[in-house]
């Protein structure tokens, strides 16, 4: 699977040759761009969701209705104990993971979004504009509506004094995700869902207000995120007025002070890939629960942020370069040969250590998001060391799991791949790379609790055991169990004399 385009040499040429130029906002429709984003391609995303609403509220209400009563699945002991690994209870119109495809945005595959989805003119990446928009209507934008996305964004990024000065007054050395949830927190002084719920609003319009918040805080999270790397990073120094001409990711990359149009590319690559992966995971489940509340966007984000900042979570991009860093120094290479590194990954092992980037909790094949980004790569940065490196790791890796016979998943995943691309553009903060996932993660979770608004989904009350709870449960079913089989018990027994009378 290549994700890279034929015409991906002149893309290159275009983009370094137009730095800086309004051509960088010349948006090209995808080979279906336009024909489906909502009636004649120019219905603005209100209108559209508003559209959509009716119709699908009404689909949904009429099937949990009449399947009210239908079991999807069991639960077992071990699922309880074992993080409620697999159980089928969330509910995520966005997107769906298929253990061989990978993630599916509305249905379209990572190689969807690059056929279909709305560019900038000289460039290859889906704008995160347009796969918002799909993520929130299930629709293809057209070139026009993706730049209603763009500029609506750009019109809201503008951030109050105040957050500025809490950013700005935040310790240095505290966590940029920490910086990031607080920020994203103050927001909600000014939540039009709260404001409006105050005042007496009706479910139904639930999601409306829900829409608002959204956009606001999707538009105002590059300048936060950009504030808190300048602080942390640039001494307090750089630009953070919007410019026009730009797209979300290009005010985002340059308000970081990063000027390549190219890194601008790998920007909306990154915030395209992560944007979402179904709402079992923690940062999308933990927004979900939280916004079940009726808490407004921003504190539910807030609190899917910290989530998301977990090692187990957001942190493995960083895993993976700690990892290979620790093998460049022990090899003595930058880019250490093929059997070096096979000894270095056994080493690994034996000392019962995993090989981070590699394997994924749902997925069976390799991850697509993997693959975007080594496609990325093979373009515009073919002979740097830690790419090519990172490509004899996805070489020798999976054949050493596979042969140990237990591991159901012995391929990269998208942590394997984005840290390094990141390094080659000279973002070697590697605290902050989970940052860049936030941003990227509200594009979905936020589309999703706008959507669970519309639906008027309850608050989140899953039944709870104690142990001593599960092992009466389980005693006592085990008990009926011969009982239901017609084994066992006086019933049973009779049965049984019946047969050996005949």
């Amino acid at each position: 699977m290549i994700f890279r385009r034929l015409s991906s040499p002149r893309a290159f040429s275009c983009l370094r040759h137009n730095i800086r130029t309004p051509l960088l906002r010349n948006y090209s429709d995808g080979k279906c761009g336009g024909k489906n984003g909502g009636s004649d391609g120019k219905a603005d995303l209100r209108t559209v969701v508003a559209e959509q609403v009716k119709s699908e509220r009404a689909r949904v209400k009429k099937f949990a209705v009449e399947k009210a009563n239908t079991k999807i699945g069991e639960v077992t002991v071990s699922q309880i104990y074992g993080g409620m690994r697999g159980i089928p209870a969330l509910l995520c119109e966005t997107s769906s993971l298929d253990p061989e495809e990978g993630i599916r945005f509305r249905g379209l595959t990572i190689q969807d979004l690059y056929d279909k989805l709305p560019k900038l003119e000289c460039g290859e990446e889906p704008l995160p504009e347009a796969v918002f928009w799909l993520l929130m209507t299930g629709k293809i934008p057209s070139k026009e509506q993706a730049k209603m996305i763009t500029d609506e964004w750009n019109d809201k990024a503008e951030l109050p004094d105040y957050v500025k000065k809490l950013i700005d007054d935040m310790p240095t050395d505290l966590h940029p995700m920490s910086q990031l949830s607080i920020a994203v927190t103050s927001l909600n002084k000014d939540s039009q869902f709260m404001k409006a719920y105050k005042k007496g609003l009706k479910k139904l319009d639930f999601w409306k207000y829900s829409l608002e918040d959204t956009m606001t805080l999707i538009a105002k999270l590059p300048n936060i995120a950009a504030r808190i790397y300048r602080n942390m990073y640039r001494g307090g120094k750089g630009c953070d007025e919007i410019d026009k001409k730009l797209d979300w990711s290009g005010n985002f990359a340059r308000m970081m002070d990063y000027e390549d149009p190219i890194f601008h590319e790998l920007l909306r690559l990154y915030l395209s890939i992560h944007c979402d992966h179904d709402s079992g995971n923690v940062s999308s489940h933990t927004t979900h629960l939280v916004a079940s509340a009726l808490s407004d966007p921003f504190i539910s984000y807030a609190a899917g942020l910290n989530g998301l900042a977990g090692p187990l979570h957001g942190l493995a991009n960083q895993e993976v370069l700690v990892w290979i860093e620790k093998m460049r120094k022990e090899l003595g290479s930058e880019n250490p040969p093929e059997d070096q590194v096979r000894d270095y990954v056994q080493k690994t092992l034996k000392a019962g250590q995993v090989i981070p980037g590699f394997g994924h909790a749902e997925l069976r094949k390799i991850d697509p998001r993997y693959t975007a980004q080594q496609d990325f790569a093979k373009v515009y940065l073919p002979n740097y060391e830690g790419f090519l490196l990172v490509n004899t790791i996805f070489k020798v890796v999976p054949p050493i799991l596979e042969s140990l016979g237990k591991v159901k998943n012995p391929w990269p995943n998208v942590d394997a791949h984005s840290g390094t691309l990141l390094m080659y553009f000279g973002m070697k903060e590697m605290q902050f790379y989970t940052v860049l996932f936030g941003v990227s993660r509200a594009l979905g979770v936020l589309s999703s609790i706008t959507w669970h608004r519309a639906f008027v989904i309850p608050i989140e009350r899953p039944k709870s055991y104690t142990t001593e709870d599960l092992i009466e449960l389980v005693k006592k079913q085990e008990e009926e169990e011969p009982k239901k089989s017609g084994k066992g018990g006086k019933d049973g027994d009779k049965k049984a004399d019946k047969t050996k009378k005949c």
